[in-house]
């Protein structure tokens, strides 16, 4: 079957249409709009530097679950250690950019590109993309982010600095997920370091499922605050 070529108006295929591999259709713009709408359809956009935009909707999805999470003693040490200083939506630019410089992504290239980054950035201005940091001594070490629609969050990314700080953001993430009443975070593709964490696949139906189930009016939010933490940027303090 073709590959679904997007004209200027903001309509996808449905994602049953998918190739094997997830690719669903090809063209189109990061405008917010196209955006929100692929997301709310389980569509997510992937592609590489000087290629058309892909759009993608695999299948099986993996997904986690908030009251799934699997929280290990180690990690819970490192919690409980408080060697990080942990914040929501104070620095998502630079979050985005850590993400698309992680190791070993600028050599062999990376989909966050430039237009990627702009177009997040974007969606984060209007309240439907979020991000999670984690600081040592005023510095940024580790975080991710992605997009929220509603009670469901499109993970996108994660980077880490420093040994275990990608793993104290997704904790705190969780905890986030639990407090916003937050009942599916997607994770897009299978990673065995995400099945540790409890995360597991949905068939595509299931997923469709639960998009219907936790997508409503996809209203923007406001500015994420972790619960008991203030907003504001740790670096300032140093």
């Amino acid at each position: 079957m073709p590959v679904f070529r997007l004209s200027e108006a903001f309509l996808f295929p449905s994602p049953e249409f998918a190739e094997d591999d997830g690719l669903l259709a090809v063209g189109g713009d990061l405008s917010p709009e196209r955006l929100i709408m692929a997301y709310s359809m389980g569509i997510f956009p992937w592609y590489s530097e000087g290629d058309p935009i892909l759009w993608w909707s695999p299948a099986p999805r993996l997904v986690l679950f908030p009251g799934e999470f699997h929280l290990s003693k180690r990690l819970q040490r490192t919690l409980r250690a408080g060697a990080f200083t942990v914040t929501a939506d104070t620095a998502f630019a630079e979050v985005v950019a850590g993400c698309a410089t992680a190791s070993g992504r600028e050599k062999n290239g990376t989909w966050i590109t430039a237009e990627m980054q702009d177009a997040y950035l974007e969606l984060h201005r209007y309240g439907f993309a979020h991000s999670i940091e984690c600081w040592q001594e005023g510095k940024l070490v580790g975080g991710l982010y992605g997009v929220c629609l509603d009670r469901m969050f499109f993970g996108e990314s994660m980077f880490t600095r420093v040994s275990n700080a990608s793993k104290v953001a997704l904790a705190h993430l969780i905890q986030l997920a639990r407090h916003k009443e937050i009942g599916l975070i997607d994770c897009q593709m299978t990673t065995a370091h995400l099945l540790r964490f409890g995360a597991r696949e949905l068939s595509r139906e299931a997923f469709q499922e639960q998009l219907e189930l936790h997508i409503d009016d996809c209203l923007p939010q406001k500015k994420w605050c972790l619960p008991g933490r203030p907003t504001e940027d740790p670096g300032k303090h140093h």
